[in-house]
């Protein structure tokens, strides 16, 4: 279940996901240098709109797809603050795919896989919304925007 993870926060401490518990959690991960990135705008949205309510989202910053997340955590940091003011929790820079995947993300394409049942990441902004027992993962693609999900988040709020 996600409480049985933990990943390391953009400003350094480790962050356990149970603090997440009794959430809707959407874990997303995310690039500064991709056609995807203007997501971070309607993922913030979704966040102000729905946090008093339950949801939280949750970057993870992964340079595999086309070395487009390649800034340091203080540059990351920065990127979200300036040009998008984030304010969902952000994350360690990560590996989702392949030897090295982060034991989440090991876990979540397991529960949801894509496409023809292929668990791999395809890209840079793939959606995992997870419901409020921490167990139910549903798996949304890269080109689907953040307002496009609105109807599954209310569903589980």
């Amino acid at each position: 279940m996600l409480y049985d993870f933990s990943a390391r926060l953009l400003d350094g401490p480790e962050q356990p996901l149970s603090a997440y518990r009794d959430k809707v959690v959407m874990v997303v991960n995310v690039a500064s240098k991709c056609g995807f990135t203007p997501q971070y705008a309607g993922l913030e949205k979704l966040y102000q709109t729905y946090r008093d309510r339950g949801l939280v989202i949750l970057g993870f910053p992964c340079n595999q797809f086309g070395d487009q997340e390649p800034g340091t955590e203080t540059e990351i940091a920065a990127f979200c603050d300036l040009n998008y003011n984030v304010t969902f929790p952000m994350f360690s820079k990560i590996i989702v795919n392949g030897h090295g995947a982060h034991p989440l993300y090991q876990w979540l394409k397991r529960k949801a896989p894509g496409l023809l049942g292929f668990q791999a990441i395809q890209w840079n902004f793939t959606k995992f919304l997870v419901d409020r027992s921490g167990t139910r993962v549903q798996r949304f693609a890269s080109a689907v925007e953040p307002a496009e999900l609105v109807p599954p988040i209310e569903k589980l709020l």
